[in-house]
């Protein structure tokens, strides 16, 4: 595996004096250093928040602040090669980042079991580190999952090829990205909101490399099994899709709930593939909700 190129537009290393300006915590796990955020009340239930492709920690703000208000812990953290996390040598496929997950949440010495919520890509992290902690974990929420195409498109297949991926991804994954990001949420507001916020982090050196190595070696197709397997496993299960989605379309949501058969499912209007980013309060309300049926009275 070679090491990671740095791209046009990546000016700014990861090491200590970068990171000291940036709020959070950092800790080395088996793979690499992580950026992560254990916020909330000391005594509220643990939400544990699984991001996607592209995001940082900070894509689960809006989110977090609204648990907070209904008494709920949060841990976030950014995927290896995502945010201030570091950028990894070998493969970036699914085991290393459910190895991540699973790594960081036995790492705060989490006492009781917490709710796993996965958006996108990070539905398939939740459904495999399920399977690793499937008595840790008290619910199981996921938002626009992803796993159900049947291969990647054709500028994906190009950008991820031998020879031709890096070349693109040295001078043209900047536009790239940004027009992958120009479809993930519906108003032009949200559009350049969630450019600067992930396009930000893009200048930390090797994000591109390691968002290309991650469509390259994550299986992120028909995962059928992989959502049937945690149905078995009968984990209170919470499903919200954005009625507009353009990444994960909505088309597939009967599908999936006949694979994991959730107890609560929920088409959020006037949201794209985004929920968490574009409608904040609504996700948290669903989120706290739900968590407050499987408490009781």
């Amino acid at each position: 595996m070679p090491t990671f190129y740095r791209a046009r537009g990546e000016n700014l290393p990861l090491n200590p004096d970068t990171r000291s300006r940036l709020r959070g915590s950092f800790i080395q796990l088996s793979d690499g250093i992580t950026h992560y955020e254990l916020t909330g009340p000391g005594d509220g239930e643990l939400v544990f928040l699984l991001g996607g492709l592209t995001v940082p920690l900070f894509y689960w703000d809006g989110v977090v602040d609204h648990l907070h208000r209904r008494g709920l812990r949060t841990l976030t953290y950014s995927a290896y090669g995502r945010g201030y996390s570091d950028r990894v040598e070998g493969p970036y496929d699914r085991e290393l980042f459910v190895r991540q997950a699973h790594d960081l949440v036995k790492a705060i010495g989490a006492a009781q079991p917490w709710h796993t919520v996965g958006s996108s890509m990070g539905a398939l992290t939740a459904l495999a580190l399920l399977r690793r902690s499937h008595q840790q974990t008290k619910s199981l929420t996921l938002i626009g999952p992803a796993g159900f195409t049947e291969g990647d498109a054709p500028p994906v297949r190009l950008a991820t090829a031998p020879g031709v991926g890096p070349f693109l991804g040295k001078h043209l994954g900047r536009l790239l990205l940004r027009a992958h990001l120009s479809h993930n949420v519906r108003t032009p507001a949200q559009v350049r909101t969630l450019t600067d916020m992930v396009c930000d982090t893009y200048r930390c050196e090797g994000s591109m490399y390691a968002l290309l190595a991650t469509l390259r070696d994550h299986d992120m197709h028909r995962q059928q099994d992989l959502y049937r397997q945690a149905g078995l496993l009968g984990t209170p299960t919470l499903l919200l899709w954005g009625e507009e989605d353009q990444v994960t379309p909505i088309s597939r949501l009967p599908e999936v709930e006949a694979l994991l058969n959730p107890q609560r499912c929920q088409a959020v209007p006037g949201c794209g593939h985004m929920v968490p980013f574009e409608s904040p309060e609504r996700t948290a309300a669903e989120m706290a909700d739900f968590f407050a049926v499987l408490q009781g009275p």
